[in-house]
């Protein structure tokens, strides 16, 4: 049956919060995948800790090492056809995914973003720009998107959406915080849908 598994490759920047909820959600509810890979645009950061300690494979791969963008898209490309990698998800990675990627894994690329899109989506609107838009805008509730990838920012299909309130004094920070529970509890539900061939 292990054949079977699909292959996944994590993208990350930072600590790997949701790398982390997802890999659990992988062992724990028993998916047909394995985690295989773990990509990097940084050569330090608290995702690529994680993955070491589970055993899987790690790659630091950035746009700064290659003398064009195409190059850097073709050795990213090259990386994964290599680890035949079947879905690809973002979790805080803080890159746009090259259009080369995109066109080669269609539908096949999960991200998750910390608002209900399409509100608050967009070039800028990451991290704590978003709860403080949130805020600032006077919302009631926010929460969770998970979505499929296409070449522009945050516009893809919407496979799953979590809500949490905005509650009178929240400060940004406050807000992320519970923002990223949710973000924690929906993205695993979104991987099982793309894996049931749901999404």
């Amino acid at each position: 049956m292990a054949d079977n598994k699909k292959r996944l490759a994590v993208f990350c920047s930072g600590t790997g919060s949701n790398f982390r909820a997802l890999f659990r959600a992988v062992r724990e509810r028993g998916l047909p995948a394995e985690m295989v890979l773990c990509l990097s645009n940084r050569s330090q950061c608290g995702a690529f800790d994680f993955a070491r300690e589970q055993g899987m494979e790690t790659l630091h791969l950035s746009e700064k090492e290659f003398e064009t963008h195409d190059a850097f898209a073709s050795a990213m490309v090259a990386a994964l056809r290599e680890r035949g990698i079947d879905f690809i998800l973002l979790a805080g990675y803080m890159r746009k995914v090259p259009d080369a990627v995109v066109a080669a894994w269609p539908d096949r690329i999960l991200n998750i973003h910390p608002a209900l899109l399409p509100k608050f989506g967009g070039e800028g609107m990451y991290g704590i720009h978003v709860h403080t838009a949130v805020i600032a805008a006077g919302e009631t509730e926010s929460g969770a998107t998970v979505h499929l990838v296409n070449e522009e920012y945050d516009k893809g299909r919407i496979v799953l959406q979590g809500k949490v309130p905005v509650l009178p004094g929240d400060t940004p920070e406050v807000l992320a915080a519970r923002v990223l529970e949710c973000e924690h509890a929906v993205y695993p539900d979104a991987l099982e849908k793309l894996l049931a061939g749901e999404a």
